[in-house]
């Protein structure tokens, strides 16, 4: 009795910290029980219906904010930016990369190498007519591609090579072929190294709930 009393003084002192409404959380597992591990949009926009567009739940002991609907997404954005412009850094990422990259990086070592890949890549052609000669030249490849299985069915995965040949002709001048099979074997070897990744993700996230 004590410790649930200890624990509902601990939420409601949490509750203070200015953070939206949402579902009281339980011991250790937070709102989890709340969530449909195959279809977490589904339950997200069902907590949404009684909290408003806005609402924070609990995943264990890690508070999340969700934004759901345009005009939230569209003011969160826009109009308090500066509120939601960094990302919390992963463990699993920064054990990986030590923090460093694009990808991995968070808070201020983020925004800087984020605006310096940005800047590099305006200064390549991005968002200028280079840029824009590739990407209408790509858009041909694929079409024809797509044309080409005559409304058969076809591997999703030439969707997410288009815009890679696109940073690639950007950067190096050259662009693979869709059927080229060192590029199939380069997709096949990133699919096994993010599934890697996600799977160490999901084992940390689990020991830290265990």
């Amino acid at each position: 009795l004590g410790l649930s009393a200890l624990y509902v003084l601990k939420v409601f002192k949490q509750s203070a910290l200015n953070l939206p409404p949402g579902p009281f959380p339980l011991p250790i597992i937070g709102n989890l029980h709340l969530l449909d591990i195959r279809r977490q949009d589904k339950s997200l926009m069902k907590i949404s219906e009684k909290y408003g567009p806005v609402f924070t739940v609990h995943l264990g002991f890690q508070k999340v904010v969700v934004l759901t609907g345009y005009e939230a997404v569209k003011d969160a954005l826009l109009n308090t930016a500066d509120v939601f412009e960094d990302r919390p850094a992963i463990p699993i990422f920064y054990h990986i990369q030590h923090g460093n990259g694009v990808f991995f990086s968070s808070q201020e070592l983020w925004k800087t190498t984020r605006r310096f890949t940005i800047a590099t890549m305006r200064d390549l052609g991005m968002g200028k007519h280079l840029g824009e000669e590739r990407m209408l030249e790509e858009l041909h490849f694929l079409i024809d591609l797509i044309r080409s299985f005559k409304g058969g069915p076809f591997q999703l995965r030439f969707l997410n090579m288009a815009p890679t040949n696109i940073t690639f002709a950007i950067l190096f001048g050259r662009r693979f072929d869709y059927e080229d099979p060192t590029r199939a074997i380069d997709s096949a070897l990133y699919v096994i190294i993010f599934s890697e990744i996600i799977l160490s993700t999901l084992q940390f996230t689990v020991n830290c709930l265990s």
